[in-house]
């Protein structure tokens, strides 16, 4: 065990417990000037910020990171101030905490009130994209929790850098320097010792790869809020505008591959199949998207079509309908009906984001009403789970659990709440 690291992070931990406890109850208007300063410190930072970022960049390059997760890596101006403006989003929603949730009286005279309160102390452990480290900060921080925050080693350089810059903005808007806190190492073991400090934190939310999450979840002494997988899937049905589809799955599976929400399998009902494939499955090919078909669809698909791609068409395995490839490869499979669509969902998805393409309500309904999954789209793309996108402000992540939050966490899921009970002498008989 690493004593010396031990040391340092009970430490931190220590500091966010007594900055939480200010937290909790400074006014609104006092987490809104700090955030509305962050913003300010966050753009009046930017060159030191894309200095580090290049720092980072440049590592990854040696060290061989792909295209994708060096985009996801990649901070330039216009992003900076889309962070800011996040940031600025953020101060002005309403404040989570202190809602009256449901308030009642008993015969008795007492009265009861459920209000939301912060969670407290908030650890973040995440991969790739340093964007996390301001949104984390930001939503922590507006909920009324501190957080500390640990990044990948990929991203070390920004991490740092924009952690400062919003930590200055938190103390010129009168909070305290240690409401947000960036764990200073990279060393692997600050992840297990995180997941050890349960006398500090009161959750840990890991952001990235299966392995990380696995890792938090198997050590982890606290709760933990996840999600592992976006195996997300588009089912065109025998109803839809195929026009239509073709533009929502081209969103989906290539306007950003690499992230979560993007489509990885695409189903399509046999009476549309070959249609859909001579004009949608044109388009994605000449995307340069991988097509990894199931045996009824190859059968289906336009020859000319295939002979043209050869290296873009093949053979799908099992495995690949339960895989997040994170790139431009589909997985594609006939089925005979809504309801094969929606047991193959439930028996290879991930219950990230799933969505159908149909002009009939009434599939509709059922698929949205039977598709167990945390955001369900009807003739719309999975592109839109975010929390920007919901109208949230930034967010912390998107959660495929069920307890206590499911989808694009936001700031109602960063609180938790408690009981105030008023009488006038009532004990209890």
């Amino acid at each position: 065990m690493n004593e010396d690291l031990t040391s340092r992070l009970h430490a931190m931990g220590d500091a966010a417990r007594k900055a939480s406890r200010l937290l909790a109850v400074s006014p609104t208007g006092v987490r809104n000037a700090a955030l509305l300063a962050m913003a300010s410190e966050l753009l009046a930072g930017s060159r030191e910020i894309l200095e580090a970022n290049a720092l980072d960049l440049q590592a990854g390059r040696e060290n061989g990171l792909s295209p994708s997760m060096l985009d996801r890596l990649r901070l330039d101006e216009g992003r900076l101030e889309a962070m800011a403006g996040g940031i600025r989003i953020a101060a002005a929603l309403p404040d989570p905490v202190g809602r009256t949730l449901r308030e009642w009286e008993k015969e008795n005279g007492l009265t009861f009130r459920k209000i939301s309160v912060p969670i407290g102390v908030i650890g973040i452990i995440y991969e790739s994209r340093p964007n996390v480290t301001s949104d984390a900060a930001v939503l922590c921080l507006k909920a009324g929790n501190a957080v500390i925050l640990r990044g990948g080693s990929e991203a070390f350089h920004s991490n740092r850098a924009i952690a400062e810059a919003l930590r200055r903005g938190a103390v010129a808007g009168g909070l305290p320097a240690d409401t947000i806190q960036l764990v200073p190492v990279t060393d692997r073991e600050a992840v297990r010792i995180l997941c050890e400090m349960e006398a500090y934190l009161d959750c840990l939310i890991p952001r990235g790869g299966k392995g990380l999450i696995e890792t938090v979840v198997r050590n982890a002494r606290m709760p933990v809020i996840k999600h592992y997988d976006g195996i997300c899937a588009v089912y065109v049905d025998t109803a839809a505008d195929l026009a239509m589809a073709r533009e929502i799955l081209l969103n989906a599976k290539c306007q950003r591959p690499g992230v979560c929400n993007a489509a990885e399998t695409l189903l399509l009902h046999r009476d549309i199949a070959s249609a859909f494939l001579a004009d949608g499955g044109k388009a994605l090919l000449e995307r340069g998207v991988e097509l990894r078909c199931d045996e009824a669809t190859l059968a289906l698909f336009p020859q000319g079509l295939k002979e043209s791609h050869p290296e873009l068409v093949r053979s799908a395995t099992e495995e690949d309908f339960r895989t997040e490839f994170l790139s431009l490869i589909l997985a594609v499979k006939t089925v005979g009906s809504a309801d094969e669509a929606i047991t193959h969902i439930a028996t290879h998805g991930s219950h990230h984001s799933d969505a159908i393409v149909t002009a009939d309500p009434s599939v509709a309904d059922r698929f949205l009403r039977e598709v167990d999954s945390a955001t369900v789209y009807w003739n719309a793309s999975t592109r839109f789970t975010d929390g920007g996108e919901f109208g949230f402000g930034c967010e912390i992540g998107i959660s495929t659990d069920k307890l206590h939050a499911r989808g694009p966490m936001a700031l109602e899921e960063l609180t938790s709440y408690k009981y105030l009970i008023t009488g006038n002498g009532q004990v209890r008989p």
